[in-house]
């Protein structure tokens, strides 16, 4: 008997603590440009600290209720008076609410639930994502809740277009149109050179053809020769073009 008596009164008082911490919060999403109806919003919903305890559906007109774990109670139990339901709501504490939704982005906001011992109070403040959560912001937002979507979600970005700058701009297509250019103005550059030097670069070509001939059939000794021989050459050319100082001796007078 004395055992059923202090089970009965731990259930009083574990229901009567429960109610004293808990409380209801309540919201609403309010339409904008960015997001003009429940049909544009779709499927969200609202919840503290990113968790599935304490969350709420947004209903077609954007209310939301924080509201869980409701715990019914027989009328005639003797314990329980004349009460028949207990709400486990949202304990007292600090959250951050967030509006979760496939489409829209909405801002933060936190929480402050408190229990005085004349009335339960919530507190919403503005929150800047990745700042601390204490000391809290001055600012105090009204209760209830609102917010409204600040953006929309941007999953497909549309293919970039043809931009004739951008092309030039690559080194590749640099690259081949300055070959391009080289090709077509090499026979007017030929035409033009005095044909002296135009002996001239055609055994400078004359040259290298031999020493690549050289090397690509294995010829190493060969290639090395040809390289050294018009090495010498053009060794012989600088000196030969050089103009030598004449000098006259002067014979000393006795």
């Amino acid at each position: 008997m004395v055992l059923r008596s202090l089970k009965g009164s731990l259930c009083l008082l574990f229901l009567w603590f429960a109610t004293t911490i808990a409380i209801d919060i309540h919201g609403r999403v309010e339409w904008n440009d960015v997001c003009s109806n429940a049909t544009e919003l779709g499927r969200a919903k609202a919840i503290l600290d990113s968790g599935s305890e304490y969350a709420g559906s947004i209903t077609a007109s954007g209310d939301f209720t924080m509201c869980v774990n409701r715990l019914l109670v027989p009328a005639n139990h003797p314990n329980t008076s004349a009460l028949s339901v207990f709400s486990f709501d949202v304990p007292s504490g600090t959250y951050l609410l967030s509006i979760i939704t496939h489409d829209y982005t909405f801002d933060k906001l936190r929480i402050d639930v408190h229990n005085p011992a004349d009335a339960q109070t919530v507190e919403v403040r503005p929150y800047i994502e990745g700042t601390p959560l204490h000391p809290p912001s001055t600012v105090i937002l009204p209760y209830p809740i609102k917010v409204s979507a600040k953006g929309k979600f941007a999953y497909f970005s549309p293919p970039d277009s043809f931009n004739l700058i951008t092309m030039l701009s690559n080194p590749m297509t640099m690259m081949m149109v300055f070959g391009g250019i080289m090709m077509l103005a090499t026979p007017y550059m030929m035409k033009n050179l005095d044909p002296e030097a135009l002996e001239e670069m055609k055994k400078e070509q004359a040259k290298v053809a031999g020493v690549q001939k050289a090397i690509a059939s294995g010829n190493f000794k060969g290639g090395i020769s040809a390289i050294m021989a018009a090495a010498d050459e053009a060794t012989a050319a600088t000196v030969a073009k050089t103009p030598q100082k004449s000098g006259k001796s002067k014979k000393s007078k006795r």
